[in-house]
């Protein structure tokens, strides 16, 4: 078994030959946990593996989807101490290699900076897996592992481990379409995906930023359903930056920014308790306020896509991914993490993806030997 590496990094193969004897499976994980634990060589091989679907034709690079799989992390419920317990401030040098990474990752968008939230249960183990509740079931700790998949061929062109929670996995699709054009030179013209990646910011990001199309329905929890009038009954005039009513009555805002994006239009308390609507439009205030976010005009630019054909084109290549993560489950069996820590996940998830998209290319690519030609006697 050679030893070392090659010119480029890149730890030298096995040369085992068919009846030659394995090494123990310590000496992988020594080698693993100890050499090329920090190192980013299972970065390199899937996108190596990107690189070659890429110059065999099979990523396009016009449509994107992106989504996120929950995965069971390695951590015992039984074993969990309430969130509010847990200490963020212990010693790096008496922690365990997956507290160590845990606490390397507090700044990162996909980990620890994608909410100050307190969880409710956190695993000594393994503190960054999240106590999540969402499969509707009993709760468990787990880790999302996040896909940007383009949507012609369905090839991985990135993967990302983050904490179960939408924000972590918002972060994480962000990260992993700025990885993609840096590392690839690639950007989407549309991006699909569900409702959870809807909201302002992030469409405000795809949109004037990144000039994305956003594929995705939008956030939107201003419409009521008790008969009641809705902000849609009310039209903005942009020119004049104030809302109008239905009786023609106008809603000005002091432009003041409330929670980071939502700027509040008012309407004048008198013209509202003369109102014949007031019973309909503010039953429970003296006047109408109406709330509008600060990137409606890229909410309203996704709102505009959702009806077209290209959209539901889009609804229908998102299934790509979650095909994929089927796969990864019941065919890779990689419903349960062996690995824990940020990193452990990390590298479970890329070996996952590097396996799928060897599968893809094999089987668009692979063409089966010639025909022997039959001698003729």
């Amino acid at each position: 078994m050679p030893r070392g590496t090659g010119e480029s990094g890149v730890p030298l193969v096995l040369r085992l030959g068919i009846e030659d004897k394995i090494p123990d499976h310590s000496a992988f994980s020594r080698a693993r946990n100890e050499r090329f634990r920090n190192s980013d060589i299972f970065r390199r091989v899937f996108e190596r593996v990107v690189e070659a679907c890429i110059a065999a034709g099979l990523v396009g690079s016009e449509g994107f989807a992106v989504d996120a799989s929950l995965i069971v992390a390695d951590a015992n419920k039984q074993r969990s101490i309430p969130g509010s317990e847990w200490k963020k401030d212990c010693d790096p040098q008496a922690a365990s290699r997956a507290v160590k990474e845990y606490l390397s990752t507090l700044d990162h968008a996909a980990f620890g900076a994608a909410s100050d939230v307190t969880p409710k249960f956190v695993s000594p183990s393994d503190p960054a897996a999240q106590w999540t509740g969402a499969m509707r079931g009993p709760a468990f700790f787990a880790y999302a592992d996040n896909y940007l998949v383009d949507v012609k061929f369905g090839v991985i062109v990135d993967v990302g481990a983050s904490r179960a929670i939408r924000q972590a996995e918002v972060g994480g699709a962000k990260t992993m379409l700025e990885r993609t054009q840096e590392r690839f030179g690639i950007k989407p013209d549309r991006l699909a995906a569900d409702t959870a990646y809807g909201s302002a910011a992030t469409l405000d990001w795809l949109v004037n930023e990144k000039k994305i199309a956003p594929h995705i329905p939008v956030i939107d929890k201003s419409r009521r359903d008790d008969g009641s009038l809705s902000r849609d009954d009310f039209a903005f005039d942009k020119d004049r930056n104030v809302y109008v009513c239905p009786q023609g009555k106008l809603l000005h805002t002091t432009g003041t920014i409330h929670g980071g994006e939502t700027i509040l239009y008012r309407a004048r308390t008198y013209d509202c308790g003369s109102c014949p609507l007031e019973p309909k439009c503010c039953p429970k205030a003296p006047e109408r306020k109406i709330p509008r976010s600060i990137y409606e005009d890229a909410r309203n630019a996704a709102r505009a896509l959702a009806g077209t054909e290209a959209f539901e084109q889009s609804r229908r290549d998102r299934k790509r991914v979650e095909m994929l993560f089927a796969h990864l489950k019941r065919i890779l069996r990689l419903g349960r993490l062996r690995l824990r820590g940020p990193r452990g996940a990390q590298d479970e998830f890329l070996l996952g993806a590097i396996a799928q998209n060897v599968r893809r290319l094999a089987k668009l690519m692979a063409r089966p030997p010639p025909m022997p030609v039959a001698c003729v006697a």
